[in-house]
């Protein structure tokens, strides 16, 4: 069997080498994970959101950024908003830097980190927004998930999440406290955890939780705020 039959079953995103994301063009020659529609929708959402909100200068970590699909969008619709871009992937950081330069934004508007979520980041450091596509996909769901996936896409974007799909989550939730001031956790998850997260959002002091359905109407992702009383620091 050669090479070409071997793959028949590789993603077409793959093929073509890119995917596109709220009408941009996202490169995936490093094969990082593939945006999906879903996350497209609550990323738009959490863009209108924003640009509701008045306010400017906006300062937004994109959090286990894969593509850098969910930042580079908040970019392109937010102009002066500055995104900080995290994954512990080095793939998922060289797919950032790819795509920050293909779709024409400012490098002085990002910070693009390798980290563990936020054991790289500056202590001092506050977002307006942290927006999160953690990896969350319980492992006992594994037989349910395409060949396709599992055999091509990234195994740290499928499983991170550890066996129950919850643990980079309940980090977030946890993590995420200490850069928000008055700020806005979006996370996304599966419908089946939301009891779960809400609890966790809960006990962790979070107000204002929203949980919303995707556009397949399945409970997708959350919209949560965090009020840190220590506004002296806004360094993104």
């Amino acid at each position: 069997m050669n090479k070409k039959d071997s793959q028949n079953d590789l993603p077409k995103e793959y093929r073509q080498g890119y995917a596109r994301f709220l009408g941009l063009k996202i490169d995936l020659t490093q094969k990082t994970f593939i945006p999906r529609p879903e996350t497209e929708f609550w990323t738009a959402a959490a863009i209108k959101h924003l640009a509701g909100s008045g306010q400017k200068d906006l300062k937004i970590l994109d959090l286990c950024c894969g593509s850098g699909c969910v930042g580079v969008a908040a970019l392109k619709k937010l102009k002066t908003s500055c995104v900080r871009f995290v994954d512990i992937d080095g793939r998922a950081i060289r797919q950032t830097k790819i795509n920050v330069k293909l779709n024409g934004i400012d490098p002085r508007r990002t910070k693009i980190t390798r980290s563990d979520l936020f054991d790289k980041l500056p202590a001092d450091a506050r977002y307006d927004a942290i927006l999160a596509n953690p990896p969350y996909i319980d492992k006992k769901r594994s037989a349910q998930v395409q060949l396709s996936v599992t055999k091509y896409e990234p195994a740290i974007a499928l499983w991170g999440g550890g066996k129950n799909g919850l643990s980079a989550i309940k980090k977030i939730i946890t993590g995420a406290r200490h850069y928000l001031y008055g700020g806005l956790l979006y996370l996304e998850f599966d419908a089946a955890q939301r009891g779960d997260i809400e609890k966790m959002l809960s006990a962790a002091g979070y107000g204002e939780i929203e949980f919303a359905s995707d556009q397949f109407e399945r409970c997708r992702f959350v919209k949560a705020v965090f009020c840190n009383l220590d506004k002296k620091q806004k360094k993104a």
